[in-house]
């Protein structure tokens, strides 16, 4: 229940907070969570009762997964400071990208005119629309990058953003045009280029503007989402363990998984041959890891203060230990099969959607990585000797049951 309330707490703020098809994104996840939480419930156990019902053997495993990690003894609070170091590395890495290499940010966070443009016959390169049309939209140099279509590019440009001119849209699709017909790439007028419709012709196939004043009312959005998401699970989680440590844990991992995705997209734009904008489609998935991410936090604790009830004569640590060993291979099989489902997503998605689901992947192994590593030694740290103040407890306990007999 706690995982999948966090999950809802995280996708109402975003529906809250989020603009068009955002909105429609954190809508058809509440609904998602909430019918998988019926069908794993409800409708799993009637499923796995009529079976059993049947006389019919039922197993949750095979021959080669049946003892893995069943008997794992690792000690991960004894590694939690090559752990601290290497997440440290990571993200000072990734902040200083982004004070130097910053973000390739998306139309919706910078303002501007998006363009994508089909080419017929042979399409000139990038790098030569880039440089002819900067010519072309007096010094305002355009983004281009190809998308999935065949012969495609994505054009997007400032120019004129701030005009408030009713015709400005018209005047930047005539500079687009000009562009493109100084290197011969348009062979067609510009009523046809214009038409979304038109048959066998370079042509805009669809076209997007968003204004200043509206990007920044999208930045804003997205950095008060991020703010409540994250207070509202320290909030729950406070209320749902009793302690601040186990809160303060949890959000300073999940600072750690948006501050290494944010430096991912930092430092890896421009290098690899898909789109890594910041847009609001990013917003969504880093809310999503987020989400997910406590998950498998929320789990590990729960078992954490569990063993803390049962086994009152272990250390703190020893206790730690066993509760993540415990619940590792839960943790390792929930997040290779949301993996698998998301890469999938990467490979097979269209241009569009490989930003958002490669923010997924690297927020679901970083998220996994930080339950273990960040979240549960960083509460463990901050509670101190909480073990020893149990033991006293039960020695006093002890004394008193002794003086009584």
């Amino acid at each position: 229940i706690d995982a999948n309330v966090t999950t809802i707490l995280t996708a109402i703020i975003l529906a809250y907070f989020g603009l068009g098809p955002i909105k429609g994104f954190a809508v058809v996840l509440i609904i998602g969570v909430l019918s998988s939480l019926f069908t794993a419930v409800l409708l799993t156990r009637l499923v796995i009762d009529w079976w059993v019902s049947k006389g019919r053997n039922l197993t949750f495993w095979t021959g080669w997964s049946k003892d893995m990690f069943a008997n794992l003894n690792f000690d991960w609070v004894g590694k939690r400071r090559l752990a601290y170091t290497i997440s440290g590395v990571l993200i000072v890495a990734g902040i200083i990208s982004m004070f130097t290499r910053g973000f390739d940010l998306g139309v919706d966070f910078k303002g501007g005119y998006s363009f994508n443009v089909e080419f017929v016959g042979d399409a000139p390169s990038a790098d030569e629309l880039r440089t002819t049309l900067d010519q072309a939209f007096e010094g305002h140099t355009p983004v281009v990058k190809a998308v999935d279509t065949e012969n495609t590019f994505n054009i997007v440009t400032d120019y004129l953003v701030d005009s408030e001119d009713d015709d400005a849209q018209n005047q930047v699709i005539a500079k687009l045009y000009e562009g493109l017909q100084q290197l011969g790439a348009v062979n067609t007028s510009l009523e046809t280029f214009s038409h979304a419709d038109a048959v066998g012709v370079t042509h805009i196939t669809s076209f997007s503007k968003v204004g200043p004043t509206i990007a920044d009312d999208i930045k804003n959005s997205a950095w008060e989402a991020t703010v409540f998401a994250l207070l509202a699970i320290f909030l729950y989680i406070f209320l749902r363990f009793s302690k601040w440590q186990y809160s303060l844990g949890a959000v300073v991992a999940l600072f750690h998984d948006v501050l290494i995705t944010l430096g991912m997209f930092s430092m890896l734009h421009g290098f690899v041959p898909w789109t890594l904008e910041i847009d609001q489609a990013f917003v969504a998935a880093i809310l999503t890891v987020v989400g997910y991410s406590i998950n498998d936090t929320v789990v590990v604790f729960d078992r954490i203060r569990e063993f803390f009830g049962l086994y009152s004569d272990k250390g703190k640590d020893e206790i730690i230990n066993d509760a993540i060993n415990n619940t590792f291979s839960r943790t390792i099989i929930t997040s290779l099969t949301t993996l698998f489902v998301v890469a999938l997503l990467f490979f097979f998605g269209g241009t569009s959607i490989k930003g958002f689901a490669f923010a997924l992947m690297v927020g679901i192994i970083v998220g996994t990585y930080s339950s273990i590593f960040i979240a549960t030694p960083v509460m463990s740290d901050l509670s101190g000797d909480i073990r020893v103040g149990a033991k006293k407890q039960k020695t006093s306990f002890s004394k008193a049951a002794a003086k009584a007999r």
